[in-house]
């Protein structure tokens, strides 16, 4: 059918694996609705839509609307494709049951968005000195090069802003799965916040 499922991050606890603590984070994985299927003939690839998290009407666009209106599903709060695996029809119902205990998998999900931050933050700088009269604490320094070429070399690392960006996290494990409950969890943290979108997908590198 397909490689992953969308899920939604819960937060984080802790659990016993193999007689050991082990922190985890609990994501409500699925159920997931197949939306649409591309075809190679048609779209000029082969992927499978899914959608995930129902909420009203009045909350999507029209496009949006019409597009699952058009395919006869239910207002959906996210829509994205994944790689077409084996036969599967429009309708039909992705599960957490797809993963199980000891799987390897990657999430996906957009990091927590920290504003505008200074290079000691954002890059690991050292800094200055603190004492006083040092004048120079947490600034970057000199990022010149010279009257050639007379300019800042691109992807200087300078303030800016930081997190808020699409972030991978690959092979963690399937420390359980409860298909009953529609739970997943994964050992370790993954990226954003508590109620962010994840994409849970089986790792490329198991």
């Amino acid at each position: 059918m397909t490689n992953g499922l969308l899920g939604k991050k819960l937060g984080m606890t802790q659990v016993y694996d193999e007689s050991v603590l082990a922190p985890v984070t609990v994501i409500e994985a699925g159920p997931c609705r197949v939306v649409s299927v591309k075809t190679k003939e048609r779209d000029g690839y082969e992927a499978v839509q899914l959608s995930f998290g129902e909420v009203k009407e009045q909350r999507l666009s029209r496009g949006e609307l019409g597009h699952l209106k058009k395919h006869q599903a239910a207002p959906s709060r996210w829509l994205r494709e994944f790689p077409k695996v084996g036969d599967v029809t429009v309708g039909q119902t992705v599960k957490v049951d797809m993963f199980k205990k000891g799987d390897w998998v990657d999430v996906v999900g957009v990091s927590k968005g920290k504003g505008f931050q200074g290079v000691v933050r954002r890059h690991n700088y050292a800094g200055g000195p603190e004492t006083h009269g040092s004048m120079f604490h947490r600034a970057p320094g000199s990022i010149g090069a010279s009257s050639y070429p007379s300019r800042v070399w691109k992807n200087k690392a300078l303030p800016g802003h930081m997190g808020d960006e699409r972030v991978t996290v690959q092979r963690l494990k399937v420390v359980d799965a409860r298909p009953d409950e529609n739970l997943l969890f994964v050992r370790g943290a993954v990226p954003g916040g508590v109620n962010g979108l994840l994409i849970v997908r089986k790792s490329k590198k198991s």
